[in-house]
């Protein structure tokens, strides 16, 4: 039987692989949201029905002139199709003039 001392030092491996993509800059903050188009995205999941109400109705409050475009029209972001989804949504956001988004996940 071999024994051997390590004096307390072990050999340890980060679990995660070489990142396989290069990080971009975020695109710039809105200044405001009076006059902008806000879309809403859900994945069906934690009461985004009750939560984006209660969003719409304070955002409204502070910006009378804001316009969102609903989950409803959306569809969930989550299921068998998620992929093909998400892969279409930015050319969807650009053709309905989207200026931003609120996405509501579930955990």
């Amino acid at each position: 039987m071999t024994t051997h001392s390590n004096d307390g030092y072990f050999e340890a491996y980060w679990p995660r692989g070489e990142r396989q993509q290069k990080t971009r800059a975020l695109a710039p903050r809105l200044t405001d949201l009076d006059g902008k188009v806000v879309a809403q995205l859900w994945d069906y999941l934690f009461k985004g029905d009750e939560v984006f109400a209660l969003l719409e109705e304070g955002l409204r409050a502070r910006y009378p002139n804001i316009r969102f475009i609903s989950w409803r029209d959306f569809g969930s972001t989550h299921g068998d199709d998620e992929k093909e989804a998400l892969a279409a949504l930015p050319a969807r956001l650009k053709a309905l003039g989207v200026d931003a988004v609120i996405s509501g996940m579930a955990c």
